[in-house]
């Protein structure tokens, strides 16, 4: 393998894991790219960010991140790293520097997601518990995955990983799509994210934008093909 082809860095988002990217990476690595995928620590954007970025930066050659939902915010700031030379969102959010998550969703009607969403509370050292999200298990369905078969959506609904409220509040530190090049897919059919955000931020971005008619926020889950379609097309273009 070659320096020049960019390793691709999958950057999943709240109420997901790693494993939500397994069919994207089955295809990747099927066309020779090598493909790392990180558990997101979804505790806050400035912190989840530099953790991205540390991987990123400890990546021999070039890097290209891809960024589901939230995963999207993260990239943005992330991206500025040094050898990251492209970035993909994937039914994701698209901040502008200075901009937060509810800012943006602000802009436009809310998605089902937010009258979904069920409250709990994690231990901070030494100060008050804080609060965290996930998808109430019996929305999960409909809201993250509706074009994915039952069985899987309700193992995805056990394991899905809590995101601390905080998060949504915390302004983007930079926009890395200023300097590098972007790419985005809009799911057609997210009960998770507005699809007038994800239009909106992704051609505020003057990202390269692939729509995926009738596609849920799981898009990488239920349509991997098309979703490693539109990552190699970024690899390429940065190779």
């Amino acid at each position: 393998m070659t320096t020049s082809t960019p390793t691709v860095l999958l950057v999943h988002g709240a109420f997901a894991d790693a494993a939500s990217w397994s069919g994207v990476i089955t295809e990747l690595q099927g066309h020779g790219i090598p493909v790392v995928a990180p558990p997101n620590p979804l505790r806050g954007l400035a912190s989840d960010a530099a953790y991205v970025a540390s991987v990123a930066a400890q990546i021999d050659g070039p890097v290209v991140l891809v960024g589901h939902s939230y995963g999207g915010a993260l990239i943005t700031v992330a991206g500025v790293t040094e050898n990251v030379v492209g970035l993909v969102y994937v039914a994701a959010y698209v901040l502008e520097e200075g901009e937060s998550l509810g800012e943006l969703q602000g802009r436009f009607p809310a998605s089902p997601l937010v009258s979904s969403l069920k409250q709990w509370t994690y231990p901070v050292a030494g100060g008050d518990p804080a609060v965290e999200v996930t998808i109430a298990e019996d929305a999960f369905p409909s809201v993250f995955a509706a074009d994915v078969p039952a069985e899987v959506t309700k193992v995805l609904a056990a394991a899905q990983r809590p995101l601390a409220a905080g998060a949504f509040e915390e302004p983007a530190s930079a926009a890395a799509w200023r300097t590098k090049p972007s790419w985005a897919l809009v799911a057609g059919a997210d009960n998770a994210i507005n699809p007038e955000v994800e239009r909106f931020a992704a051609k505020r971005a003057g990202a390269t934008v692939v729509e995926a008619e009738g596609a849920s926020h799981a898009v990488a889950v239920s349509r991997p093909k098309e979703v490693a379609d539109l990552i190699r097309e970024a690899v390429r273009a940065t190779s």
